[in-house]
């Protein structure tokens, strides 16, 4: 069954200050922790700096002023404020010989220190990232995500979250980072996410209770679109570019960039789960998400004996292993769900028209095969003309990647400004 977003009111922050537990009220100090995601490529000196560092460095500083456009004056001092808070080191190794004066001397981004920590809720499993300052990741686990009341689950995710980030002695912890789906109040850190039973959650309070940092939380498809932006690899868009990014695995969904800022309407990102499709052999349902699901595949793979009815084979990945080895019948079931996917993204792309397209989740990823399937489709179903399908640079690690960035975005945007929030530590739960 499909399931259809509503949108509530946002509530103030100083309204919603109950523990998870319904025994106290967060400290204010704790709510200051709640940052709003940052999904934007960097507009500010520092955060310019520190991205043409990331991206070219050991790099020097008169180059940093001809990547960024900046004057050398403003380069030297953004560069000096960078070097106070620890996020860059200079390279005096690396210096030109004979060249006279520090600005010459190439800096880096001193990555080895720090870490920060993605939280990926999904509807079934939940990732725990730890990812370094130039967003890649050092490590990844995985979870069941907890059932039950809403409460025992935020509580166990926390505690999961927290005994992870014990493990890592010799990186300090700047930022966390929560990607779900659902409907995310970005600047309180509270959302409803129907498909787990949660309403009015305090998912960043908790963790910012928990493990002592700041916390963002941002729509998962929000997050994906975010990866794509700031760590997929694509040029520099305009001013005026917009690029759609278009989602599925179990849910589906879809996000819009423009600008080189991913769109995050206040009241929450709209859905695409009732957009209306026709599938007979995936079920009928006559919406989107019903039909392209991984629950549907599984559940017409089911019907056809494809799969055992349960048990340990009786999963999606067993379905698409089954199509690789030329059951027919699989193979039926994966090309029927590119070729909705192909026309639903045509549909999405009339209606927007982007002038980028990326594609992104498990359903495009995890059987490429069915990629051509999903471009004909859409090159048949589109009014409009050419427009090529780009798939997401991060394969089926997208959710960690989403997470990931959502947890960077801060010191992206604004890198002084997020060290020092990241020193003041919110009082904790003991």
């Amino acid at each position: 069954m499909s399931t259809t977003l509503t949108q509530r009111p946002r509530t103030a922050p100083n309204e919603r200050v109950k523990s998870a537990t319904g025994t106290g009220r967060y400290p204010q100090a704790l709510l200051h922790h709640i940052v709003a995601p940052a999904l934007r490529l960097p507009e500010a000196a520092a955060a310019s700096v520190f991205a043409a560092t990331r991206q070219r460095g050991p790099i020097a500083r008169d180059v940093i002023a001809q990547v960024t456009g900046l004057s050398i004056a403003t380069v030297n001092r953004q560069v000096t404020a960078l070097l106070e808070v620890g996020l860059l080191r200079e390279r005096a190794d690396l210096a030109v010989s004979g060249a006279i004066g520090r600005p010459r001397v190439p800096v880096e981004v001193n990555h080895e220190p720090y870490l920060t920590l993605g939280v990926h809720i999904g509807a079934r499993t939940t990732s725990i990232v730890a990812a370094d300052l130039f967003g890649r990741t050092l490590d990844v686990v995985e979870t069941p995500t907890p059932r039950g009341p809403q409460a025992a689950a935020l509580a166990a995710i926390a505690a999961s979250t927290r005994r992870y980030l014990s493990r890592w002695h010799r990186r300090r912890p700047l930022w966390v980072g929560v990607a779900t789906g659902g409907v995310v109040d970005s600047v309180t850190g509270y959302l409803d996410h129907p498909r787990l039973g949660w309403s009015d959650a305090p998912v960043g309070p908790v963790l910012a209770e928990s493990l002592g940092l700041p916390v963002s939380v941002a729509s998962h498809v929000d997050a994906m679109a975010g990866a794509e932006l700031l760590l997929g690899v694509r040029r520099q868009p305009t001013a005026s570019a917009t690029s759609l990014y278009v989602y599925a695995r179990e849910t589906v969904g879809y996000a819009l960039s423009i600008g080189g800022r991913v769109h995050s309407p206040s009241s929450g990102p709209g859905t695409i789960a009732a957009l209306p499709v026709y599938s007979e052999l995936l079920g009928g349902t006559g919406q989107l998400e019903s039909t392209v699901s991984d629950d549907a595949v599984l559940s017409a793979a089911r019907k056809a004996r494809i799969v055992p009815a349960d048990g340990a084979t009786s999963t999606v990945t067993a379905v698409l292993r089954a199509a690789r080895q030329g059951n027919e019948e699989a193979i039926a079931l994966v090309a029927e769900r590119a070729r909705v996917l192909g026309e639903a993204v045509a549909l999405l792309r009339d209606m927007l028209n982007p002038d980028d397209l990326v594609v992104g989740g498990q359903a495009f990823t995890e059987y490429p095969e069915g990629m051509g399937i999903v471009e004909s489709s859409f090159a048949e179903r589109s009014v409009l003309g050419h427009r090529d399908i780009r798939v997401t640079a991060f394969g089926n690690r997208v959710q960690e990647a989403g997470a990931g960035i959502v947890s960077l975005g801060g010191l992206y945007a604004d890198p002084v400004a997020a060290m020092r929030r990241a020193s003041r530590r919110p009082e904790v739960s003991a």
